[in-house]
């Protein structure tokens, strides 16, 4: 067989290729014969059809994308944003933290350890590249019931792949989400998230430039995994029967992983590079390309030099596989001696592939033979942009007028009581302790808070006592409600989990979550969620600083609810001022911060007693939830509050039983005049949270709110061995501890 050359494919321009099997359009086919003056090489056409794909080149979310720049707030925090591999604020102290969330949904759905495991190792990767030591990943996820066999074989192993992973890195897993509905099964959401420390001195950007330097790629051999991996798998909706394509999943090995993460760090160390790019989606494709066009020049690859697992893999299975734990790296001349000394030093393979010339063409070489001859820009950035059609599904009106307020309620306070029991007990508000007590929570030693708390906290300097905070958030019942708001809904909520561990929100990571962008609806949805999240985050000063979006998350015409997935990270001086979840103090005040009203539409309650979707999910006040941050930073801060939490799925009686339930402590409650006890115990009415308050701060801590305006109500004492609501009905902790750690576990025997 004739090698598919450069001159070969200008010689033959009638070839027939299967363009339309690795994804392209027949639109974007012509497009690229366009670009290069001839039919693409086989190996031209495989590094389009992976860099041109939904998963890598955002072709249908660019345009609603563009927002979170347009109306991105200033931020004096902000040292890089949207477009590398992760964002990276300052902290303070010459700090700074990188963070981003990713998705692994379509491989975690093939093969659930691999997939997740996979996921874990690409986001920490994209971490190092920017130049930080990744010290905390987190994992929120979405499966289908929880009672559906499917759930069964899916859950376990992704937990065992995010736990067996992360783990053998050394990695503390310090939060997330697992949230069970019936829209997921067959395409269960599977994010994750990292978070990375470094000086300022020490960021890392992902370009090639100096004419002459040399491209090393280092890290494992290259195999037959992973080929198209999620670059083609997460293009495309899954059939009622699987996916149509099933590219192999990528196998990762953690230990190599983590010989490539000291390896790397101690080459930033000793500055021998001048850009880096890790290799996840496309490989080896979007390394290269992406590199040559952030770079000032050319880049020429020798493809026959990349070590290889599968002496068999063709130049364009080497150019798609997504193998894993491989990074690319430019390097000087008279700095790849060391290079390579530090890299046989840990035991990862490196190997000069190619160098940066002075054109400005990316060419790639076999055995001699030129395979690839394009500008690299159209390959990376320059891809097919669709401004999709979208509209709003005729079904929404007749989903927003069936409201949840009109749903039969309680009738006394036995009925009360037994749709408490039902409610904490029920799978997504029962307690996640099978799954997080596979995670190491707590290995590297400055972890100072993890789930099930409000956020997870990291200490970043052991002598001042400065911290980060992360949480993330998104309903996707809210969002199938509401997109615009759904989508404020999910950033209010990580920033109120945030603040209310005592720390300042800076900054936000988003992973968008939708189904098929060829759906008018779907995409009407996509649109909506990327407008409430850019005019929340304007509102409330925390720009989006990255993220991913996945698309196609579809099974025939069915798609998942739309789940945006907002991440917040917040800095904190001291760690040792943070304020926990759990009421431990007995006789402290309780303080309710916010208004409460019946809103019921997307509610826990509605699910979990009435199996119902609908009316409008709560009002989003976003200078309320300001204040309320505000509120709560100042409060831990001067030591007022000795624990708080957040109201929001499940409202103020899930928010008292993880109180109560943490701290083996519980509290007496007094309904307050005019409110309905149903609806002070079920609302989820946003812009709230529960606070246990010393009796000796009490007046304090009630004219800092007095002044600022913010309504706090006492509703009650910490007290005894159950929450108590006067006058309705009485539940021990026992019971409630029974309840709400068994659902889990009997599920998943």
């Amino acid at each position: 067989m004739t090698l598919d050359t450069v001159k070969y494919a200008s010689d033959t321009p009638d070839v027939e290729q299967p363009w339309a099997e690795l994804g392209l359009k027949n639109d974007e086919y012509d497009r690229i014969r366009e670009i290069l003056g001839r039919r693409p090489t086989g190996a031209e056409l495989a590094m389009y059809s992976v860099m041109w794909s939904e998963h890598c080149s955002y072709k249908s979310s660019k345009v609603h994308l563009k927002q979170f720049g347009e109306k991105a707030p200033e931020s004096d925090a902000m040292l890089v944003g949207i477009g590398e591999n992760a964002g990276v604020v300052d902290i303070g102290q010459g700090y700074a933290v990188t963070f981003k969330v990713e998705s692994h949904n379509h491989p975690s759905y093939i093969e659930p350890y691999q997939g997740a495991a996979t996921g874990i190792g690409g986001i920490v990767r994209d971490i190092l590249a920017m130049g930080a030591r990744p010290v905390a990943v987190m994992d929120p996820l979405r499966f289908g019931a929880a009672d559906h066999p499917d759930t069964r074989r899916v859950l376990p192993g992704v937990v065992a792949g995010i736990g067996g992973y992360g783990n053998c890195l050394g990695l503390p897993n310090i939060g997330g989400e697992v949230v069970f509905d019936s829209c997921y099964q067959g395409n269960p959401l599977v994010n994750a998230l990292c978070v990375g420390v470094m000086r300022h001195e020490d960021i890392h950007l992902a370009k090639a430039s100096g004419t002459g330097n040399k491209v090393i790629l280092y890290g494992a051999r290259t195999g037959g995994d992973g080929i198209g991996g999620v670059s083609v798998l997460a293009s495309e909706t899954f059939d009622e029967t699987g996916p149509a394509k099933r590219p192999a999943v990528q196998v990762g090995d953690p230990f190599q992983e983590k010989l490539l993460i000291e390896c790397t760090l101690e080459v930033f160390k000793e500055d021998l590079v001048v850009g880096i790019q890790d290799l996840g989606g496309a490989g080896l494709s979007c390394a290269t390309s992406e590199l040559a066009s952030a770079g000032s020049g050319g880049m020429r690859v020798e493809l026959d030099t990349v070590p290889l697992r599968d002496s068999t893999l063709s130049p364009e299975e080497i150019l798609m596989s997504e193998s894993q734990e491989r990074m690319c790296a430019v390097v000087e001349p008279d700095k790849v001696g060391r290079f390579l000394e530090i890299c046989e030093k840990w035991d990862v393979i490196a190997t000069v592939i190619g160098e940066v010339t002075d054109g400005d063409r990316l060419e790639i070489y076999w055995h001699g033979e030129q395979i690839v001859d394009v500008p690299p820009r159209t390959v990376a950035h320059e891809g097919p942009v669709y401004n999709r059609p979208y509209a709003r599904p005729e079904w929404q009106d007749a989903l927003q007028a069936d409201d949840a307020n009109a749903l039969p309620r309680p009738k006394d306070g036995d009925e009360l009581r037994e749709q408490v029991l039902r409610l904490v007990g029920s799978p997504n508000q029962a307690s996640k302790a099978w799954i997080t007590d596979q995670y190491d929570r707590y290995v590297l030693g400055n972890t100072v808070l993890a789930q099930p708390e409000d956020s997870g906290m990291i200490r970043v300097d052991e002598e001042t006592g400065l911290g980060v905070a992360v949480a993330t958030d998104g309903n996707g019942r809210y969002a199938k409600l509401d997109p615009y708001t759904g989508a404020q809904l999910a950033l209010a909520e990580s920033y109120r989990n945030v603040a209310a561990t005592g720390a300042k929100p800076l900054a936000v990571t988003d992973c968008l979550n939708f189904g098929s962008p060829e759906d008018p609806g779907a995409m009407w949805q996509f649109a909506e969620a990327c407008r409430g999240l850019a005019d929340a985050c304007q509102t409330l000063g925390t720009p989006v600083t990255g993220g991913n979006v996945s698309l196609y998350n579809q099974t025939g015409d069915t798609a998942i609810h739309p789940t945006p997935v907002v991440g917040v990270l917040g800095v904190i001086d001291d760690v040792d001022r943070r304020t926990p979840m759990a009421f431990a103090e007995e006789g402290q005040m309780l303080y309710l911060l916010g208004d409460t009203r019946e809103e019921l539409g997307g509610s826990a309650w509605s699910q979990v007693i009435h199996d119902h979707l609908g009316g409008l999910p709560p009002k989003v006040d976003l200078e309320r939830e300001r204040l309320l941050a505000e509120i709560l930073i100042s409060a831990s801060r001067d030591g007022m509050v000795d624990a708080a939490h957040d109201l929001s799925d499940g409202g103020l009686v899930q928010a008292l039983t993880e109180s109560c339930l943490r701290g083996g402590r519980g509290a007496r409650l007094v309904v307050p005049d005019g409110l309905d006890p149903f609806v002070l115990l079920f609302s989820e009415s946003a812009g709230r949270a529960i606070v246990s308050v010393p009796r000796s701060e009490e007046l304090r801590f009630t004219d800092m709110c007095g002044a600022r305006g913010l309504p706090a109500t006492r509703i009650g004492v910490v007290d005894g061995d159950a929450i108590e609501v006067q006058g309705q009905f009485s539940l021990s902790l026992a019971e409630l501890r029974e309840v709400h750690e068994a659902a889990i576990p009997a599920l998943l025997a």
